[in-house]
C-alpha cells in the first residue's frame, strides 16, 4: 500500500440538517466518520471544573476520584508513522498521534490522577514489520520513563497466525503459537513487563498478563488477555482471580462486545459470549470489560450469577478520520458520587496545524455511545467479596473528566463544518468545463427494468453508456429485471435516481452492467499529465454478503492490466482500474498508472462502508504530485497512493464498464446496490466543484 505527499484537502460538506444531524450521518455513513459538530467552549468547561465569576460562588465539596487512560487499537498510528509509508503524520502534521496521547498522559497523570492506562490491542498493524514495533515501542515508553504503568496485549494484528475465533474456535489460539517467533513477545516482553510497578505476573505463553494498582486507597486488578485465548489460558486467568479474593476486576481484550450496523448499539460476539460463560458470569470480581477491535463505541450491561452488573464496552476509532485521529478514552472512577464517566477525546487534534483542520477534526466527542456515565455503587457492587471496600479521601477538587476537557480544549477552536443544501433541482451541481464523462442514472419509471440496449446519456455527449445485452461472456441467468430504474438517491446528488444492479451473484456468475462504446474518446484517455477527479453516488445493498458480493465493481475499464508494458505487480488477470468493494466492504481504487518502465497497481482503500446507506466517493488525483486521495462523504481516508501519473489503457477501443469488471478477460465481479451518478473529469477538483455542491 503507497503513501501519499501532502496536498490541500477540501472541507468536508454536511448537510441542511445541521453539523449536528450530519455528524451522525457521517458516522453512520463511514462507521466511524466522528464529526460531532457540538461544540463547548473551554470557558464552559473551566466553569464546570470548578472556576467562577469572580462572583464568590461557593466551591464544590472536593471528591474522591481517579482516572483510567485507554488506548484503543494504535495499529495506524504504528503504520503511517514508519519511513516505509513516508512518516505521513510526521510530514502531514509534524507531529504523530500515537507519541501525542502516551505524552498527554504523562504529562497529566499527576494533575488527572491517573494511576494506570489500559492498551487494548492491535498496537502495529503489520506484524512482520520491526519498523512499526519501532514506533509503538517508543510511544510506549514515554510512560515508562514517567513511570506511568500500564498494561498491554496482543491483537489479532500483532499474531503471526490470525485465526477468528467464528472461523475455527479451536485453533489459532495462545497455545497453537511457537511461541520464539512471535514479534509480541519480542518487543513487548515479560522482562519488559516486569519494569511497571503494578505488574503481578504473565501466563506461561507470555501473552497474558495482570495488574494491580492502587487509587483512593482502594486496589484494583487489571486482567489483560491477548488475541484468541486457549482454555489453559482461561484456567490461568481464573487462578489470578481467586488468588486476589478481595480485588474488583477490570478485564481486558482484544476482542469481546461488537458494535451493531447502526454504529451505536451494542452486539454480541461468540468470542465473547465464550468468554462470559468461561470465565466472566460466576467470577463476581469481574464488574468491568473493554474491548477494542470492533469499529466504533458501544456499552452493554449485562447481569452475573450473582445478580450483580457487569459492565463491556468496546471502543476503537481505527476507522475514523487519519486512523483514529488520536482519539482515546479516559474512564474516571468518581468513588464519592458512585459514577464512571467516560470521555472520548483526542491530545493530537489540538496539536495539528491550524491549516490543517478540517471537520472532523474533533478534541472531544459528545454523543451517547462516546461520552456517558455508568452509575455504580461502588462498596454495594463490590461488597459480596470485599465488603471493607472504602470511598477513599476526598482529594479530588472536581470531576477529572471535566478537567481533562478543559485541558484538551484550551486554545483550541473546532473546525466549522460548510453547510451544503440539498439539489434545488436536477441542474443544481458545478459545471466543469473539463468534464470527460458524466453520466446520471435517472429517468425511467420506478422499479421499472432498464432494457439491454439502453443508453444513458453523457453530459458532454461524447460517451454514452448502454446497456450490454444479458448473458455475454461467462455470464449466466442474467435476466431483463437485473437492472432496475430507482428514484432513490443521495441527499446531495442533484440526479433524482439511481439504477439499481439486483440478482448479483459471482459465483454463478450472474451480473449486468453498463459499458461504452468501442469508439467512446474517453477508451483513449489516459490523464497522465493534468490530473483527474472521480466522482461516484453509490448505496451497497442491505443484503450484500461478501461471499457473493466480495470485490464487486462499481467502475473498470476492460483489459488485463498484465498485459500492460512493464507490469510487475500483482493479479495481472485484473483490469487496470479497479473502482471496486472488497470483501471487508471497503471501497477500492486501484490503478495501473500511464508511465514507462516497470510500474504495478496503486491503491486507495477507505475504511467500512455501512450497507444500505448512500455514499458520495471522489478521488483526487493532483496534476503536479499525482498523489492521489480517496474522500467518502468529504473526509480523505488515511490510506492513499502517491506518485501515481494517470490511468493506464490497454487500447483505444478498451471500454469503460459501469457495474461490472472482469477477470482473466472474463466478465465478472458485477455490483450489487444502486449507483446514481458517475463523473470523469480531467482536472483535480476542490470539494466546492463536487457533485455534492451547489451551482454558482
Amino acid at each position: 500500500m503507497k503513501t501519499f505527499l501532502p496536498m490541500p484537502m477540501p472541507m468536508p460538506l454536511v448537510s441542511d440538517a445541521g453539523v449536528a444531524g450530519a455528524a451522525l450521518q457521517r458516522r453512520n455513513l463511514l462507521k466511524m466518520g466522528l464529526a460531532s459538530a457540538s461544540t463547548l467552549a473551554a470557558g464552559g468547561l473551566l466553569s464546570a471544573c470548578g472556576g467562577g465569576d469572580g462572583g464568590g460562588a461557593a466551591a464544590a465539596a472536593p471528591i474522591s476520584s481517579f482516572a483510567l487512560a485507554v488506548l484503543p487499537d494504535t495499529q495506524f498510528y504504528s503504520r503511517y508513522a514508519t519511513s516505509g509509508e513516508s512518516s505521513q503524520y510526521e510530514r502531514h502534521y509534524g507531529s504523530e498521534p500515537y507519541y501525542a496521547q502516551t505524552k498527554w498522559v504523562a504529562d497529566n497523570a499527576a494533575k488527572l490522577n491517573i494511576p494506570f492506562l489500559i492498551h487494548l490491542g492491535d498496537v502495529v498493524d503489520q506484524v512482520g514489520k520491526p519498523e512499526q514495533w519501532k514506533v509503538a515501542d517508543t510511544a510506549m515508553q514515554v510512560l515508562e520513563v514517567a513511570k506511568v504503568p500500564y498494561s498491554i496485549l496482543a491483537g489479532n494484528h500483532d499474531v503471526l497466525n490470525d485465526v477468528d475465533f467464528d472461523f475455527s474456535p479451536s485453533t489459532g489460539t495462545d497455545t497453537q503459537r511457537v511461541l520464539a517467533n512471535e514479534p509480541y513477545l519480542q518487543w513487548f516482553s515479560a522482562k519488559r513487563a516486569k519494569r511497571q510497578t503494578t505488574f503481578g505476573e504473565r501466563d506461561s505463553t507470555g501473552f497474558h498478563e495482570y495488574h494491580v494498582f492502587t487509587a483512593q486507597d482502594q486496589q484494583f486488578l487489571v486482567l489483560s488477555l491477548s488475541w484468541r485465548i486457549s482454555d489453559a489460558g482461561i484456567a490461568w486467568a481464573r487462578s489470578v482471580i481467586a488468588a486476589h479474593p478481595k480485588l474488583p476486576v477490570i478485564l481486558v481484550n482484544h476482542q469481546l462486545l461488537n458494535i451493531a450496523p447502526d454504529a451505536v448499539s451494542p452486539l454480541e460476539t461468540n468470542y465473547g459470549k465464550m468468554l462470559w460463560e468461561k470465565l466472566i458470569r460466576d467470577n463476581d470480581q469481574i464488574f468491568m470489560t473493554l474491548n477494542g477491535h470492533h469499529h466504533g463505541g458501544a456499552h452493554l450491561t449485562k447481569t452475573n450469577d450473582f445478580g450483580n452488573a457487569v459492565e463491556e464496552m468496546v471502543v476503537d476509532y481505527q476507522m475514523a478520520y487519519q486512523g483514529g485521529n488520536g482519539l482515546m478514552r479516559l474512564y474516571e472512577f468518581d468513588l464519592t458520587n458512585n459514577l464512571i464517566k467516560v470521555l472520548s477525546f483526542s491530545p493530537w487534534v489540538p496539536m495539528k496545524p491550524a491549516d490543517s483542520l478540517n471537520a472532523f477534526d474533533q478534541a472531544v466527542l459528545t454523543e451517547p455511545n462516546h461520552s456517558f456515565n455508568i452509575a455504580i455503587n461502588f462498596a454495594q457492587r463490590f461488597a459480596r467479596f470485599n465488603p471493607t471496600f472504602g470511598v477513599g479521601k476526598a482529594t479530588v477538587a472536581s470531576s477529572l473528566v471535566e478537567q481533562a476537557k478543559a485541558l484538551v480544549l484550551k486554545g483550541f477552536t473546532e473546525p466549522t463544518a460548510v453547510v451544503q443544501v440539498p439539489a434545488r433541482d436536477s441542474d443544481d451541481y458545478p459545471k466543469i468545463a473539463s468534464t470527460v464523462a458524466h453520466w446520471r442514472f435517472f429517468g425511467g419509471v420506478d422499479g421499472a427494468a432498464v432494457a439491454p440496449g439502453t443508453q444513458i446519456a453523457d453530459v458532454t455527449g461524447a460517451n454514452p453508456l448502454k446497456r450490454d445485452q444479458l448473458n455475454t461472456s461467462v455470464i449466466v441467468g442474467a435476466e431483463v429485471g437485473d437492472i432496475v430504474w430507482s428514484s432513490d438517491h443521495h441527499r446531495l446528488s442533484a440526479a433524482p435516481g439511481s439504477v439499481g444492479f439486483l440478482n448479483t451473484n459471482k459465483n454463478t456468475p450472474r451480473l449486468s452492467y453498463f459499458l461504452t462504446d468501442a469508439a467512446a474518446p474517453i477508451n483513449a484517455q489516459t490523464f497522465a499529465s493534468g490530473g483527474y477527479t472521480v466522482e461516484a453516488f453509490i448505496k451497497i445493498d442491505k443484503t450484500w454478503d461478501k461471499s457473493k458480493h466480495a470485490w464487486m465493481n462499481i467502475m473498470t475499464r476492460d483489459g488485463k492490466r498484465g498485459d500492460l508494458p512493464g507490469f510487475n505487480g500483482g493479479d495481472p488477470e485484473s483490469p487496470p482500474l479497479l473502482f471496486a468493494i472488497s470483501s471487508l466492504r471497503e471501497v477500492q481504487w486501484e490503478v495501473v498508472p500511464d508511465t514507462s518502465g516497470a510500474r504495478e497497481g496503486e491503491a486507495s482503500w477507505s475504511g467500512e462502508i455501512i450497507a444500505d446507506t448512500w455514499v458520495h466517493i471522489a478521488i483526487v488525483n493532483d496534476p503536479t504530485t499525482h498523489d492521489t486521495i480517496m474522500y467518502v462523504e468529504g473526509a480523505p481516508v488515511l490510506r492513499n497512493s502517491g506518485n501515481v501519473p494517470g490511468l493506464a489503457t490497454l487500447s483505444a477501443t478498451s471500454p469503460w464498464v459501469v457495474g461490472g469488471g472482469s477477470w482473466d478477460g472474463d466478465r465478472a465481479d458485477g455490483f450489487f446496490g444502486k449507483i446514481g451518478e458517475v463523473r470523469v473529469v480531467a482536472e483535480a477538483l476542490p470539494s466546492t466543484k463536487w457533485l455534492t455542491a451547489r451551482r454558482a
